[in-house]
């Protein structure tokens, strides 16, 4: 019985494997969920380079409110991203949603307390694609 546990383990470990590389890349770091779906526009590389700089510009802004998750989802990129590089007047966007959870206190006291926030928005711009950072423009529903 014992050993049939053991097959039964290895096989969810497998099946959700492939489930989860279907579905794009998906990593945790410091206590972040990263969804990185595979892009039409960006490399990898690009789409993590613009997390990171969401991921810290909320770190050291959001005072009181944890991110839990933070994505890129290519479709809705691509439905948003003209307006905003229009916008800001550059060659390029990409468009991120994230969640995050508000303390007590309601963060700096912007955000109803103890509430969840899906589908925050960060809009990233750059001017052309030949290794420029991205610079964060907004953020918000």
């Amino acid at each position: 019985m014992e050993g049939n546990h053991k097959v039964n383990v290895l096989v969810l470990s497998v099946i959700l494997s492939v489930l989860l590389s279907a579905c794009g890349e998906l990593k945790i770091e410091e206590g972040v969920q990263i969804n990185i779906e595979s892009s039409s526009l960006y490399t990898k590389s690009e789409i993590q380079s613009a997390i990171d700089i969401c991921v810290d510009y909320f770190n050291e802004n959001f005072e009181g409110c944890v991110l839990t998750e933070i994505s890129y989802d290519d479709e809705f990129c691509i439905k948003e991203k003209d307006k905003w590089a229009v916008q800001y007047e550059a060659d390029e966007a990409i468009v991120l949603t994230s969640t995050f959870v508000v303390d007590e206190n309601g963060g700096d006291g912007s955000f109803n307390p103890n509430d969840t926030y899906t589908d925050w928005q960060w809009i990233l711009t750059r001017s052309n694609s030949d290794g420029e950072e991205w610079v964060l423009q907004t953020w918000g529903y």
